[in-house]
């Protein structure tokens, strides 16, 4: 897998990240910088890590999955994008954020928008050998994405958080799209 497409696939990635991001800047408008960064290094580790760990659970089952891998890449990405654009549909008192800035309340804002990269990380093991580039460059894009949403959420408002939510589940679409189509090509 290229890095270019990690790239596009980070950035799918990190729009359920910026949603929350955006929500947070909303919920606290005087937020300072240091709990901004407190909030993105959350969300970033996670979405970070959980692609590890599905690529370890992946790679070990890998010989089992090989014949069918680009179906199960473009059936999880598919399902995600899906996912990620019926819920950009919720109400907006769905999506209302206690506090953000309580460990339990991140940790599970962290856990929820990073599910989805668990079963990234899956799928991964079919086309990746070297995982740590991937997880660093998901990392850092998520943490930009994360700064970037609560400083919008600070400043705009939730009118852009769902028009991002539609958006990353149309890159993961196409991205999971793009590898069935890559693969039949060969």
């Amino acid at each position: 897998m290229e890095i270019l497409t990690v790239i596009f696939l980070a950035i799918g990635l990190s729009f359920d990240s910026f949603a929350v991001s955006v929500c947070s800047g909303l919920n606290l408008p005087q937020i300072r910088f240091l709990q901004a960064t407190k909030i993105a290094i959350f969300l970033a580790l996670f979405q970070a890590l959980m692609p590890l760990v599905g690529w370890l659970v992946g790679n070990s089952i890998k010989s089992l999955i090989e014949p069918v891998d680009h179906w199960i890449a473009f059936g999880l990405l598919s399902m995600i994008g899906g996912k990620m654009i019926i819920e950009s549909f919720a109400s907006s008192e769905a999506r209302e954020i206690k506090n953000p800035l309580h460990i339990r309340v991140i940790l599970l804002l962290s856990l929820a928008t990073s599910i989805d990269a668990l079963a990234v990380g899956f799928s991964f093991a079919t086309m990746l050998d070297k995982i740590l580039i991937a997880v660093f460059i998901i990392g850092t894009v998520t943490f930009i994405a994360s700064m970037l949403g609560i400083l919008l959420g600070k400043k705009t408002g939730p009118k852009i958080n769902r028009y991002a939510e539609i958006l990353g589940g149309l890159i993961l679409i196409v991205i999971g799209s793009r590898i069935l189509i890559l693969h039949f090509l060969q």
